[in-house]
């Protein structure tokens, strides 16, 4: 019996060239260089006889079957992503692809840009329009104070700093 996962909610199908372009060399990288050398070690692996106990057999299916699954994700959600490249409003409010810059009640200064769900990374400053920050954030202008609802508890912030370079 397998363990049920409901399906997971779709994000929002935009992403900038930036991360369309990582999508699609990812997708490359995996369908042309990794899967046939995965291929031709499961093939190596196949002619040596028995299979039950080779390693390099069942880890390399494996491994394919994690690389197809992928692809297929890839494929599907490249053909549903919407580019966007210039702002899709007034440059004085926040929209996607937008560079912000957050001031705390402590006065740090925080600089985060919005993109696609398919490419936030908070090691590069990049969160998602989906998040509560991201949602918080869209359609403000500067000094706009963004009250954030955390579980430690709420945090003001003030927009300071709008840019989209």
């Amino acid at each position: 019996m397998g363990r049920y996962r409901p399906p997971r909610e779709q994000g929002s199908p935009y992403i900038t060239p930036e991360g369309e372009a990582t999508l699609r060399a990812e997708l490359h990288a995996l369908w042309k260089i990794e899967r046939p050398e995965v291929t031709k070690t499961v093939s190596a692996a196949a002619a040596n006889g028995d299979r039950s106990e080779n390693g390099d057999y069942i880890y390399g299916k494996k491994r394919l079957r994690e690389i197809d699954s992928r692809v297929r994700f890839l494929r599907k959600r490249l053909d549903t992503l919407q580019v966007v490249a210039a702002p899709l409003g007034d440059h004085a409010k926040v929209w996607f692809g937008a560079w912000v810059t957050l001031e705390n009640e402590y006065g740090d200064e925080h600089e985060w840009r919005i993109v696609g769900p398919d490419e936030f990374d908070v090691n590069q400053k990049k969160i998602s329009c989906d998040s509560p920050m991201g949602r918080a954030l869209l359609g403000k202008v500067i000094d706009s104070d963004i009250l954030l609802e955390t579980p430690e508890g709420s945090i003001n912030w003030r927009l300071i700093r709008i840019d989209y370079r």
